[in-house]
């Protein structure tokens, strides 16, 4: 029983040679790779720290108190990518239509505006714009595209060529 375990043990010891070697000249990258991990964790520990002062800091949480998140989540709600892409492509289309009919234009910005009463509903901005007309209804798509600018939302600006010219 002596020797079989004996034959046991140089049989184990030759299998493992290989890997013994393979530590043996790989143990640079082993411990290039733990030390990487330990201070990416270290890292991140650190980020997450400094993340939660600044909650504690700006109150977080108190800003967001007031936000219905299930309103995001609801099936007949456009994605807020959708409506920036749908106001951006309008936009373009309401700012080029010099040379198309006056109700193809006054369909373009109507299309315009109920997309933007939907990213300010989804956003939670106040607009006013089914219930103005004229130039209050301009100054209020105004003021609507600047605050959405400011929430993120990029439209498209007046160009050069399309500014009035004043006599």
């Amino acid at each position: 029983m002596g020797q079989g375990l004996l034959l046991a043990l140089a049989i184990l010891a030759v299998c493992c040679l290989p890997a013994l070697f393979a530590m043996l000249f790989c143990a640079d990258e082993i411990i290039d790779r733990v030390a990487c991990g330990w201070a990416e964790w270290r890292e991140q520990r650190r980020e997450r720290r400094t993340i939660a002062r600044l909650d504690r800091a700006i109150e977080a949480e108190a800003l967001t108190r007031d936000i219905d998140l299930t309103e995001f989540d609801k099936d007949g709600r456009r994605p807020l990518e959708q409506l920036a892409t749908d106001l951006r492509r309008l936009g373009g289309h309401r700012l080029a239509a010099a040379d198309r009919s006056v109700v193809w234009h006054g369909a373009v910005i109507e299309a315009y505006d109920e997309r933007l009463r939907a990213a300010c509903h989804a956003l939670g901005i106040a607009e006013h714009l089914a219930e103005l007309d004229g130039v209050d209804r301009e100054i209020e798509r105004v003021r609507v595209e600047g605050l959405l600018h400011a929430a993120g939302l990029t439209l498209p600006a007046a160009r050069a060529a399309h500014h009035q010219r004043h006599r």
